[in-house]
């Protein structure tokens, strides 16, 4: 749910942005396909750029460790807080506005759809004529709908050449992505904007079409006598949707420039600049392709114990961070889970002071499968810091971890949380966690 909430969120920027660079820096030029490309071209990159992820190493003194899954100490496993989260209300309110959306689409679409099957089709010119009383001049897909036809009216034939621009061109599937991305976005102001935006380069293309046959005054008078407050559905290109006097000013402005194209380049650092933002994450250039434990990801290190962590085993060998091959408890993490539940206890000082937290154990599997070095990284008191380090000096031998199919020292680390039930805390310590030390607990309750 986080998740999709953050998404949302980059994604609905991304469309901002979009909106904003092409308002300010575009919307003015007479290059309409260019336009148009731009447009369509960046709101997919809205869609795409949230989702992507790619690291950036940076060099840095910090060694990791191979980081275990947290595991879990305590009477009860800690249980979802009553009540409902401002991020469900959230989203469960994101998800409405999304039904709503939807289901006007498609009540557009079925009713677009039943006129069509009530109207008269002809064909003209290649194109599709759709004509009933209830239609107002416009495009829908590969049709034409008109109130009425007459070919032999000049007036109607720039209106067929108008909407056959709409037709040729495939303005209805630019549409039919819009009207995705409200559905997506329908809580952003700002994707409005951008489907007017869209649509108004399709009515310019279209007037361009017509213009090149007709007189541009000519052309501009039908458009005052075709004023219409009707704006149909939404996969339709009307005839006259949008401001009829900005379309007339558009039409009488002189070419924009060659050099002005020189504009269109400058997308090119706002999607850059999306993408490292959005995209990318800076992290040490050793997290980079590191092994671990199943599957997790690692945390960097903290506290003293990183410089101690970094002298030689008791073999006089170096120990490895990582690794090609990484070590195994017996019973790999099943056993290791086991063996932790079974030989961990809630210490009793613990308990009786209420405290809580996590303490994080670092040790080396040498090269024989022995654990040794075992060091508190960051502990919590109460004798919750000993019995971590009993647990894991008194641990079965491991499979020692491999480099180049040798054997080899390897330094891990182990989060052990100790959670009481809630009647019982008095005192709680909490211990603070960076947001990606400990990506996944593990559940096991023990008895206290």
């Amino acid at each position: 749910m986080d998740a999709i909430l953050l998404y949302l969120l980059e994604a609905s920027i991304c469309v901002a942005i979009t909106v904003i660079f092409y308002r300010v820096v575009l919307s003015e030029l007479t290059f309409f396909t260019l336009n148009r490309v731009i447009l369509i071209g960046m709101l997919i990159g809205s869609f795409i750029i949230p989702t992507l992820s790619f690291k950036l190493g940076l060099s840095t003194l910090a060694t990791p460790e191979i980081l275990l899954p947290e595991f879990f100490v305590g009477k009860n496993v800690p249980q979802k807080a009553a009540g409902i989260t401002w991020q469900e209300i959230l989203f469960y309110t994101y998800l409405a506005g999304v039904v709503v959306m939807t289901v006007h689409l498609i009540l557009g679409f079925f009713t677009s759809q039943r006129l069509l099957g009530k109207s008269r089709l002809m064909r003209y010119q290649n194109y599709w004529i759709a004509v009933h009383p209830k239609f107002i001049p416009a495009s829908f897909f590969s049709y034409i709908l008109l109130p009425d036809f007459d070919p032999n009216r000049s007036e109607q034939k720039q209106i067929v050449l108008h909407e056959s621009v709409h037709v040729r061109l495939k303005h209805s599937w630019d549409l039919l992505l819009i009207q995705f991305a409200k559905i997506v976005f329908w809580f952003n102001p700002l994707i409005y904007k951008f489907e007017n935006s869209l649509r108004e380069v399709h009515e310019y293309q279209a007037d361009q079409g017509v213009t090149s046959s007709y007189s541009k005054k000519e052309y501009s008078g039908l458009l005052l006598q075709m004023i219409t407050g009707g704006q149909g559905w939404h996969f339709m290109n009307n005839f006259n949707q949008f401001q009829t006097k900005k379309r007339i000013i558009m039409m009488s402005k002189p070419q924009s420039q060659k050099r002005e194209m020189r504009r269109f380049l400058l997308a090119i650092p706002v999607l850059a600049a999306l993408f490292f933002v959005f995209s990318c994450e800076i992290t040490p250039e050793e997290d980079i392709d590191s092994p671990t434990m199943m599957g997790e990801s690692k945390a960097t290190k903290i506290g003293p114990a990183d410089i101690s962590a970094r002298k030689m085993a008791k073999d006089g060998e170096p120990i490895f961070d990582v690794v090609e091959e990484q070590p195994s408890p017996p019973g790999d993490m099943e056993g290791w889970n086991q063996y932790l539940s079974e030989n961990l206890t809630y210490p009793a000082q613990a308990k009786s002071l209420g405290i809580e937290g996590t303490v994080i154990v670092v040790f080396v599997v040498n090269a024989d499968g022995s654990l040794s070095d075992v060091e508190v990284l960051r502990g919590i008191g109460g004798g919750a810091d000993e019995a971590a380090v009993r647990v894991v000096q008194n641990s079965p031998d491991w499979t020692p971890g491999k480099q180049r199919g040798n054997a080899i020292n390897t330094r891990m680390r182990l989060p052990i949380r100790f959670k009481l039930d809630g009647g019982e805390s008095k005192s709680t310590v909490t211990q603070t966690k960076p947001a990606n030390d400990f990506p996944e607990t593990i559940q096991v309750p023990v008895s206290i």
